[in-house]
């Protein structure tokens, strides 16, 4: 199929000359990058947040630390300030 894009001229001559790099047309080029950038979406279930899921698994004992300070410190207000 034939078909006419639009692009920023920066990203273009980039595209460009990475395919005559790898000394292949810009056509196949841009059609391996939509291909893999299909493939991406299809691994995570068309569901692009899921790839970020587990990053801040390392955090998990701190949140707990925290929110045990403050479990802490709300038990530790005068009733008297809110009556």
């Amino acid at each position: 199929m034939k078909t006419t894009l639009e692009m920023p001229d920066s990203i273009f001559r980039r595209a460009k000359s990475k395919a005559a790099q790898r000394g292949i047309p810009l056509r196949q080029f841009v059609t391996e990058a939509v291909e893999d950038k299909l493939k991406d979406s299809l691994v995570t279930g068309r569901k692009p947040w899921v790839r970020h899921l587990g990053k801040l698994k390392h955090l998990h004992k701190e949140t707990q630390r925290i929110n045990r300070s403050i479990e802490r410190e709300t038990e530790n207000i005068d009733p008297e300030m809110w009556g």
